[in-house]
């Protein structure tokens, strides 16, 4: 290696960069100091699929290198989704003005630069910014993806997925946080008893830890995330009438309050996509690119089985057409069995200021295949706007490590107006289908006979959305207090009952139903069994509807390797 010259080395990378088909321009080659725009670096579209890499320090140029990315993949037609923590990538919508300094850089690369706009969906976490609120149902969302916003152990996991269980095979629709409230308030009753004994695993403890997480989760504001109607993850994969890939950018500008919620959020769209989309096999190009931001908050403290989900998502996907690229500081931020799946590497410069630094920095070399760069020093004195890269070439091998100058996005690198986020969102065509919040009936309306109340901008006025949250909040933390951990509640009553008493004579909610005799169930059995435990312990108002969900046990949802289920497959 020491021995190469200059020419010999450029002629490594050219020979290794000579591709075939369809390419994304990553910029061009620096050998010896000098730049050789004569030796451009760049992957195959075909081969996005085999997942990528991007990291580096902070301030080193990872989220430039993603706009850039995303321009081409979007030009080539290729779907692209980005999450947007900062808010920067938002200037995909707003040309880039040139200068004299860019110019130079563009023209010393290759690069025929001209500014441009790209198409762009802004999304947000339940609203919690300018874009299209995107919401899961509870039950889509699933126990797995749930135990980890809740930072539950394994013990209360498999709980969960045990209540989970229960409301599947009974027709109970976890729709918001107070359905799954609702299901465990009423196995931890006496009413209940009966099916908690029959799941044989849930302990009225392991029962209050839940719920506190749920009433922690409810007080931070994070109901929102949970609803209807649900988001269609189908809608990522959309091409402009020009034929070029929509780049959807999902943001929560509150990241730092809620970063498990953010991350895993992001893989509820990957599982959901995983389990709905076909096999595809090899592709000339993906059908979707997922930029997949902030990558070590996925991993951080995560149970075995979550990561066990990721891994296989990770590997399995790829033949959905699916690429998947983690961004993140340090290839050690990502587990081993993930890595190793990772095909292309885009690694800006780090650090080595400290002993740990030092050694991320030679764990990261280690994952390079051999180089005519001395890594180590390549790595930390790599300018902004530089990275070292291989990737995978057309024939499946690793190309040869090259250190590149990045070539610039011909968007603005930042965030577009604010104005002109607002004006994209309202004239969405998703805006309808996604904007307003709606509270259908679920098993929180089963289990309580209660009716759902409505949300969103129709709301009659004095009608808070969420059927009084603030006070089904309240009430739990007392229920919590006071039955399930046996002290007595600090909080102070509310009043909805009142309330709700007075409305009732109002005539502004329905009296409940008048009973009537139980319907024979065909087979009879333990399905018709269960429907008279149930319809005994809901009262006799709801019994047909608990005999009818007795003859459901047969219909067990279909759950994906995350506990996921989207509703297409409840269908």
């Amino acid at each position: 290696m020491a021995n190469k010259t200059t020419a010999e080395k450029l002629a490594t990378i050219q020979k290794g960069y000579a591709l075939e088909g369809a390419t994304i321009e990553l910029g061009a080659a620096l050998i010896d100091g000098e730049l050789h725009k004569d030796a451009p670096v760049r992957l195959p579209l075909a081969m996005m699929n085999r997942h990528g890499l991007v990291a580096g320090a902070t301030g080193t140029g990872k989220t430039v290198t993603l706009h850039m990315m995303a321009e081409q993949l979007s030009t080539a037609g290729v779907p692209v989704f980005l999450a947007d923590i900062k808010g920067d990538l938002s200037g995909l919508a707003t040309a880039a003005a040139g200068s004299e300094k860019l110019l130079a850089r563009t023209q010393s690369i290759g690069q025929d630069w001209h500014g441009k706009t790209f198409p762009v969906e802004f999304l947000a976490l339940g609203g919690d910014g300018n874009g299209i609120p995107v919401r899961a149902t509870v039950t889509s969302f699933g126990p797995i993806l749930l135990s980890r916003i809740m930072e539950l152990n394994d013990t209360q996991e498999s709980s969960l997925q045990l209540v989970f269980y229960f409301a599947d095979k009974n027709g109970l629709e976890l729709i918001d946080l107070k359905d799954l409230r609702a299901v465990i308030q009423f196995l931890t009753s006496d009413e209940g008893k009966d099916e908690l004994e029959q799941l044989g695993g849930l302990s009225k403890a392991t029962a209050g830890v839940i719920l506190r997480e749920l009433v922690t989760l409810e007080a931070q504001g994070l109901e929102k995330f949970f609803g209807e109607p649900e988001f269609d993850t189908a809608e990522l994969l959309r091409t402009a009438p020009d034929g070029r890939g929509v780049v959807t950018c999902l943001e929560l500008p509150t990241l730092q309050n809620k970063p498990m919620l953010f991350s895993t959020f992001l893989m509820w769209l990957l599982a959901d996509l995983f389990e709905d989309l076909p096999e595809a096999g090899d592709l000339d190009k993906p059908k979707l690119v997922f930029f997949l931001d902030e990558a070590h908050l996925l991993f951080n403290g995560a149970s075995k089985a979550f990561l066990d989900a990721i891994t296989s998502t990770v590997r399995l996907i790829r033949s959905k057409g699916v690429g998947i690229f983690f961004v993140t500081q340090t290839p050690k931020d990502v587990p081993a069995d993930v890595l190793g799946q990772l095909a292309n590497r885009v690694q800006h410069a780090l650090r080595a200021f400290t002993p740990e630094d030092a050694k991320a920095l030679k764990a990261t070399v280690s994952t390079f295949p051999l180089s005519d760069y001395d890594l180590e020093e390549t790595l930390t004195s790599a300018g902004i706007g530089e990275a070292v890269i291989t990737v995978m070439n057309d024939k499946g091998a690793p190309t040869p490590v090259a250190l590149t100058r990045l070539r610039a996005p011909e968007s603005v690198m930042g965030p577009s107006d604010e104005a002109l986020v607002r004006s994209t969102v309202a004239g969405s065509a998703l805006l309808g289908k996604y904007g307003t919040a709606v509270d259908n009936p679920s098993a929180y309306e089963k289990l309580t006979g209660k009716t759902a109340a409505p949300t969103g901008p129709a709301a009659p006025a004095g009608t808070p959305g969420g059927v009084s949250q603030q006070n089904d909040v309240d009430a739990e933390a007392r229920r919590i207090e006071e039955e399930i951990l046996g002290r007595p509640s600090s909080r102070p009553s509310d009043t909805s009952s009142g309330r709700d008493e007075a409305a009732e004579r109002a005539g502004s909610v329905p009296a409940p139903r008048a009973p009537r005799e139980p319907e024979p169930q065909p087979g009879g059995g333990i399905m018709g069994d269960l429907g008279g435990v149930l319809g005994g312990a809901l009262g006799g108002g709801l019994k047909s509807m608990a005999r009818s969900v007795g003859t459901q046990l047969g219909r067990e949802l279909l759950r994906g390797m995350f506990g996921t289920s989207s509703r297409r497959r409840r269908r």
